[in-house]
């Protein structure tokens, strides 16, 4: 916004389970990959409708299912492997947590959200190499970043390889890879 010259632009940081505003307070609420990493889901949408006016909008994306995001999958479930334990642990939020998307619209009417919306957006990733989309996917996923600096190199390596052979099916002739992705996109109104 600022290199933009925008004047009338805010940002804030707020924690969604808890959004430190007041009752209908906005018009719109986007929210980008985030709902999926909270804790309550119920208590973050809750909290989403909570602070819309009165027929505000909101829209929101998490990850679709795991099998079909590959691109993070399978670095996932290549620690999984290596380790001997789910990545990440069962019941604990995740980018695939709310990848159903009956179960995000549960939630997000369950909340009070009206004339829910899910529907799927396709997100293809690709990268230039094996190590470009090591490294990108590796920063993205936060958590998984800090476990992996905190393992014994060896183990660190094992993961790795485990991972560069689990995405050679999506290999490119000119040594990149592409991989198919899919989000879901959900949106209504405040009730």
């Amino acid at each position: 916004a600022d290199a933009a010259g925008l004047t009338n632009v805010t940002t804030r940081e707020l924690d969604l389970e808890s959004i430190d505003e007041a009752a209908d307070a906005y018009d719109a609420v986007l929210c980008r990959e985030g709902l999926m990493l909270t804790s309550d889901p119920a208590r973050a949408s809750a909290e989403i409708a909570r602070v819309l006016r009165p027929s505000g909008r909101f829209a929101l994306s998490v990850w679709g299912p795991r099998e079909r995001n590959p691109w993070l999958g399978l670095l996932l479930d290549s620690a999984g492997a290596v380790l001997g334990v789910p990545v990440p642990p069962p019941g604990v939020p995740g980018p695939f947590s709310l990848s159903d998307r009956d179960r995000l619209a549960a939630v997000l009417a369950g909340a009070g959200l009206a004339e829910v919306q899910v529907d799927e957006a396709s997100v293809p990733r690709s990268a230039g190499s094996f190590e470009e989309w090591w490294q990108r996917t590796v920063a993205l996923a936060g958590p998984l970043a800090k476990m992996l600096e905190s393992l014994p190199p060896e183990t660190r390596d094992a993961i790795r390889q485990r991972a560069e052979e689990a995405v050679r099916p999506f290999a490119t002739a000119d040594g990149g890879l592409e991989f198919p992705g899919v989000a879901l996109v959900a949106s209504g109104r405040a009730a």
